[in-house]
């Protein structure tokens, strides 16, 4: 066992003997998201470094205090990506960081999540257990796929070590068209073209514009372009609007930035991607066709929760300076059940911060 990884190892078995709690850092640049986060920090950040890769299986094995930033700079070098484009918003943000914030940028309704590409993971467990799952190939995946679990997880079941991913060729070419549309008709739009055979990557609606990335073969592309009509926008501008919109570093978002320091929130509604515009006040931006809607606004949560439950989905609080209406939906006693479950059996004496994603689990 390498130096690090013990190290952290040892850790765990000693906060667990007495009776500690531990909070897990990799870079902090997801540290707003979630609920506060309660305990002793452990640092993830020495155990770094890409510890296989094979561009020919489209396959890397890399460890969790890897910057994302070098893995992704890694890939490109080979051709390669992560599809689902990961947030970056800041520099020093983790590959661990990545996987238990379970976040994905613009092209997750095309190209799938980050649970999607997790093919393996060794993770510590609150007993100070070294546990592997899954493989390096997609048919390695049998029984219940435990690693995908951790996307999402803000490590509440522990300590991710090393994550085995698949990745993708970075698309031949690509695209990006505008549409002057209403939420309304924007939404009827993308659906309609979600239907048909189009190399639709990604789209985001905001105040009457509606923006469309295609990705692919360049035939692909140069058909779906002539069929689709709509304003061209020239390539340097379109990658940087979808890098801004990735990073939430675009003026929608800046601006959401300075209202959250005001007392707004900036609030994340998962909808089903048919579902209406919702009244709503405040500012919406609307992307993935519509299954995800972000809303900066005052409004009370009840209002937003209950608006979003009607539609058939779930609203979380993505950044805000109140949280004391709690970050995520409530969940129904069921799941509630199932989750804490799962939760025991990978740390049953509470080594690590809970509170995160839900402060009674």
């Amino acid at each position: 066992m390498e130096p690090a990884l013990a190290e952290l190892v040892e850790r765990v078995r000693k906060a667990r003997a007495e009776g500690r709690r531990l909070a897990i850092r990799g870079g902090g640049t997801k540290a707003f998201y979630g609920e506060a986060a309660q305990g002793e920090p452990l640092d993830v950040g020495a155990l770094a470094g890409i510890g296989a890769y094979a561009p020919s299986e489209l396959v890397v094995s890399v460890r969790a205090g890897t910057p994302l930033d070098a893995l992704e700079a890694a890939l490109a070098e080979r051709g390669q990506c992560l599809p689902f484009e990961p947030p970056r918003f800041a520099p020093g943000g983790t590959v661990g960081g990545m996987v238990a914030a379970g976040l994905a940028g613009p092209a997750r309704a095309a190209a799938g999540g980050v649970r999607d590409y997790l093919l393996g993971a060794t993770m510590i467990s609150g007993r100070g257990e070294l546990l592997a799952f899954g493989g390096q190939v997609m048919k390695n995946v049998a029984g219940y796929d435990i690693a995908r679990v951790l996307a999402g997880s803000l490590g509440v079941l522990g300590v991710i070590c090393e994550v085995s991913l698949k990745v993708l060729p970075l698309p031949a070419a690509q695209a990006t068209l505008r549409f002057e549309l209403d939420q309304a008709a924007a939404l009827r739009r993308v659906n309609e073209w979600g239907g048909r055979p189009l190399p639709l990557n990604a789209s985001a609606w905001w105040e009457g514009m509606l923006v469309v990335r295609l990705a692919g073969a360049a035939a692909a592309v140069q058909a779906a372009r002539a069929q689709l009509g709509g304003e061209a926008i020239e390539p340097m501008l379109a990658a940087g609007f979808w890098q801004g919109l990735r990073d939430h570093r675009d003026e929608f978002f800046v601006g959401a930035a300075k209202a959250v320091q005001g007392g707004a929130g900036l609030w994340r509604l998962a909808l089903p991607c048919t579902a209406p515009p919702l009244d709503l006040p405040g500012e919406q931006l609307v992307e993935w066709g519509g299954a995800q809607r972000w809303l900066c606004t005052s409004a009370p949560a009840a209002l937003l929760r209950e608006s979003a439950a009607r539609a058939g989905g779930h609203a979380t609080l993505f950044r805000g300076r109140d949280k004391s209406c709690g970050v995520f939906t409530p969940l129904a006693p069921a799941a509630a059940r199932i989750q804490r479950r799962v939760v025991e059996a990978f740390d049953p004496d509470r080594v690590f911060d809970r509170s995160r994603l839900y402060p009674g689990l």
